[in-house]
């Protein structure tokens, strides 16, 4: 298993798809929604909570159906299917390597853009802890929706309609994380919660994301 994420992760550093695109993504939802808004710096401290966490949410959204559609494409899915290793095991080491190249560098950035929306300084510590938190849920759900849509044509579109709704439950417990924490209330119950809908996703989804595989690899 450890292969197959190292695999990932070289196919996804090279190709830019994941890791730049996000990246970029991030960066432009955060410069452009204080042009859009105007020069208001209170409204972009109460907004920034909520954008950078959509802004990560469609960030990793981006990158979601190269999960398993270039393995499926070339054939290595099926190969990979055939091999020893669990396909429950490849599901969690594919949404491992897609987390570590978007939902990771996301985190890290997110303090950086923080600046460019006037978040206060008290927000800083509680957005990264809130996305370190949450991004996993994202990599995971994302993962199941790439196994049920994998193999269909214009399969893109389907997989957004799929997992936006799933996402809702993480986005408004991280955004809300970040608001209590920079409004100095206490934001224990909102990081409890996206906690639990991370591990609760990996424990749950890799099972299912393999079931869809193997239906949709039949």
């Amino acid at each position: 298993m450890i292969a197959v994420l190292t695999r990932d992760l070289k196919l996804a550093i090279r190709s830019g798809g994941g890791f730049g695109l996000g990246l970029a993504f991030f960066l432009l939802i955060a410069v452009l929604t204080p042009l859009a808004v105007g020069a208001q710096s209170d409204l972009h401290a109460r907004m920034a909570p909520g954008i950078l966490w959509l802004g990560a949410l469609l960030s990793c959204l981006l990158s979601l159906d190269r999960i398993f559609a270039l393995d499926y494409e070339d054939g290595s899915l099926e190969l990979l299917a055939t091999s020893p290793v669990p396909m429950e095991g490849l599901v969690a080491m594919k949404s491992l390597a897609h987390w570590i190249v978007t939902g990771l560098p996301l985190t890290l950035l997110a303090p950086v853009l923080g600046i460019i929306l006037a978040l206060p300084a008290e927000g800083y510590f509680w957005l990264v802890v809130s996305l370190a938190l949450g991004t996993p849920a994202l990599s995971l759900i994302g993962a199941f929706g790439a196994a049920l849509t994998v193999g269909l044509k214009r399969g893109g579109l389907l997989l957004s309609l799929l997992v936006l709704p799933l996402y809702v439950p993480t986005l408004i417990f991280g955004a809300e994380a970040v608001r209590a924490g920079t409004s100095g209330q206490p934001a224990t119950t909102a990081l409890m919660f996206l906690a639990a809908i991370s591990a609760g996703s990996a424990a749950l989804l890799p099972f299912a994301s393999a079931y869809a595989l193997r239906i949709n690899l039949r």
